[in-house]
């Protein structure tokens, strides 16, 4: 059965995702979704599976000491995309004084209700700071 996308589902989908508890997660993001993410770092690259994302995922909470959170801007949809516009803050773990705050989108495609493919776009400077904070 097909789903729209709007605005709630792709809250939804981020809330669960926050959330670390898996059978959640797998609610609203496809088993076999693919996440490229930007950039030339250490966590750069294409996430293949729900288990790589969930993984890349706890990789920023680890590197940030928790601190990561995307604030919501924006969110735009139709019937099998979504691209939100987050402004993402972070510090690293090890080093307090290493701070991220950028503007990012994330290109979501869904099929019937899920996730099944995102990446996200940084902008402008952002980019150099974000290779930067992880590296």
């Amino acid at each position: 059965m097909s789903q729209n996308v709007t605005p709630e589902l792709v809250g939804k989908a981020y809330e669960a995702l926050g959330s670390g508890d898996k059978a959640k997660v797998a609610e609203y993001w496809a088993e076999d979704m693919v996440w490229q993410v930007p950039g030339h770092n250490q966590l750069s690259g294409w996430k293949h599976g729900l288990d790589e994302f969930l993984h890349f995922m706890q990789r920023v909470g680890e590197l940030s000491g928790g601190s990561f959170h995307m604030t919501p801007i924006t969110v735009m949809t139709n019937d099998d995309y979504s691209c939100d516009v987050t402004n993402n803050q972070g510090t690293r773990a090890e080093d307090p004084n290493k701070k991220l705050n950028i503007d990012v989108a994330h290109v979501l495609r869904w099929r019937d209700g899920k996730v099944i493919a995102g990446k996200g776009g940084i902008m402008g400077d952002g980019t150099a700071q974000y290779d930067e904070f992880w590296s």
